[in-house]
């Protein structure tokens, strides 16, 4: 524990507050809306499997005694999806406070989303750029609001390749894929961030540190006897448990002393500078267009819904 970091030093309560977490059902989101349903917040888990969703959700109201813990279908590799649980989110809750993206995939094989796109890039960054743009008006009403962007330290060996982001030309990497997603995270960041200035709404990218869960399912740690018995207990001595890793999104979340901070990526609980490729404007710019391009969104403030493939 002392090697990860700590605990979440603010003791604040979000009474009232309505909270979104995706990938809440396991790992790190499922820890993540536990402390925020037992800071008495409104929290919604935004999972795809809604058997595990209602499950944790039934887990949290128990354990915390917090009624107000719901679950709601969102798949994040379907835009359809996306669009439908934005509008049933505006249609039906009064306040939006709490955003936190927090759901991914880590080095899956060479997939893709239902909207064609790489599986990675889809879920980790696509997915999520496409929410946060849907429930932008909701969060400003809200606010004081807060957006919260789950990354993590991969994006420093990330590199956006804006010629061929969906790996359709060149070989797939699992690895590269991912990190290019997370690196897209926190270049989204800094831009919303700018997007967002003076409307009360902020926006951080953080990185959790590294957690004993289920994302880590492709990695090939346990495809070895060697990795498995002998890395294995070494490993787990030196990762976080997902309750640990769930303090910086609650700290990101509810800490009195980061109202206005926005635009920063927190390694842990300390505000760090990220690589330095996250902090190129003109790229972030250009970054922001071509995700805006790539899931529709100037459609939807139309009232045309489209479930069809984007055209080229």
């Amino acid at each position: 524990d002392f090697v990860a970091g700590g605990a979440c030093p603010s003791k604040a309560t979000i009474p009232g507050k309505t909270v979104i977490v995706t990938g809440a059902n396991t790992g790190i989101g499922k820890q993540t809306a536990l402390e925020l349903a037992r800071r008495g917040g409104n929290v919604i888990l935004a999972c795809r499997d809604m058997e595990k969703c209602e499950a944790a959700a039934r887990e949290i109201r128990g354990e915390t005694l917090n009624h107000r813990v719901n679950a709601r279908h969102l798949d994040l590799a379907s835009l359809r999806s996306i669009r439908e649980f934005a509008a049933k989110v505006a249609e039906e809750e009064e306040h939006v406070h709490i955003l936190i993206n927090n759901a991914a995939v880590m080095r899956c094989p060479h997939w893709t989303t239902e909207d064609g796109f790489e599986m990675q890039l889809g879920v980790n960054y696509l997915g999520h750029f496409l929410l946060t743009n849907l429930l932008l008006d909701k969060l400003k009403a809200s606010a004081p609001s807060r957006i919260i962007n789950v990354s993590s330290l991969a994006h420093v060996a990330g590199h956006i390749d804006f010629e061929d982001l969906n790996w359709e030309k060149r070989k797939y990497d699992t690895k590269a894929a991912y990190c290019q997603s997370k690196l897209a995270i926190v270049l989204s960041t800094k831009e919303l961030s700018r997007r967002l200035q003076g409307t009360g709404v902020t926006v951080n990218a953080l990185h959790p540190g590294v957690a004993r869960t289920e994302l880590g399912r492709h990695t090939g740690m346990h495809s070895s006897a060697f990795s498995s018995f002998t890395l294995g207990p070494i490993f787990w001595l030196l990762v976080k448990s997902p309750q640990l890793a769930a303090q910086p999104s609650v700290y990101l979340a509810v800490a009195e002393e980061l109202e206005g901070v926005s635009g920063k990526y927190f390694d842990v609980l300390k505000e760090k500078a990220p690589a330095p490729e996250a902090e190129d404007e003109e790229a972030a710019k250009r970054l922001w267009a071509e995700s805006a391009r790539l899931v529709g969104l100037e459609m939807s403030h139309g009232s045309t819904e489209r479930g069809q493939p984007l055209p080229e």
